[in-house]
């Protein structure tokens, strides 16, 4: 892993941190390999439980890195596992939470959209001006925004590139919270804190689920809903949630 991502844990939880701040983190080859890289850590390690993802300097991430592209090395932002940014796309079974300061613009955005929770400073911004440079937001941002908030608000962001705030993203449910610039991150790791009191496989089950809601039948929420419940009862945590209960005692998971 190279210095464009920084890897740290502290407890269950990991964080990952794009760091190139002078580009605002605009993603080129390299922290693309790095994200991906940090990713399969966080994700074949059985002692971290929740990611959160943030930026350093003075933005979250401005987007792709125009110059890379414009020198012929678009390709290279991509992997074949994880998508663009070695991210979008990655197939994760634990939660991800994005803290966001600055802008998130253009596949700034997309990262965030491909997180499940997200903290938001008050200054922060969110949107896709991909049509101002004669392209898309095609790494998932363009149906994803519209699955994440009103669709008529959606299409009026990615046809205008303009930009939303914090405090409209917050209200159109783009965002979990807004808080001042300098609690965006420990408010994040308080979140990420938050769901590891609780066990791990169900917390993994359950948002396995609540990913594909939007795009599955009734009769298919049932279905995963079964198979993800037979899975959950086999564990050890299964018996371990109710009998803490019964002792009136903190429940001691361990992840199987």
């Amino acid at each position: 892993m190279t210095d464009d991502v920084l890897y740290e844990i502290q407890g269950r939880i990991a964080t990952i941190t794009l760091n190139r701040p002078n580009q605002r983190n605009a993603v080129n080859g390299g922290l693309t390999r790095a994200l991906g890289a940090a990713m399969d850590r966080f994700e074949g390690d059985p002692d971290v439980w929740v990611c959160v993802l943030a930026g350093s300097g003075p933005a979250f991430c401005a987007g792709a890195d125009l110059k890379a592209i414009a020198a012929g090395a678009g390709a290279e932002l991509s992997t074949d596992k994880g998508g663009f940014g070695g991210f979008v796309r990655y197939p994760k079974t634990k939660p991800v939470l994005a803290a966001v300061h600055g802008v998130a613009l253009a596949g700034g955005l997309e990262l965030v959209l491909a997180c499940d929770l997200v903290v938001a400073a008050e200054d922060a911004e969110f949107g896709f001006p991909e049509v101002t440079r004669g392209i898309i937001a095609a790494a998932g941002g363009v149906f994803r925004l519209a699955r994440a908030i009103p669709a008529a608000r959606a299409r009026e962001l990615v046809m205008t590139g303009d930009r939303v705030s914090a405090q409209e993203a917050l209200a159109l449910g783009l965002i979990n919270r807004v808080v001042p610039a300098p609690e965006v991150l420990t408010t994040a790791v308080a979140l990420a804190h938050r769901i590891c009191q609780n066990a791990p496989v169900a917390v993994r089950e359950s948002i396995a689920i609540a990913r594909v809601a939007a795009d599955i039948t009734e009769e298919k929420g049932w279905q995963l809903s079964a198979q993800a419940a037979a899975r959950v009862m086999l564990t050890r945590d299964a018996q371990e949630g109710p009998l803490a209960f019964a002792q009136k005692r903190a429940p001691q998971w361990m992840g199987h």
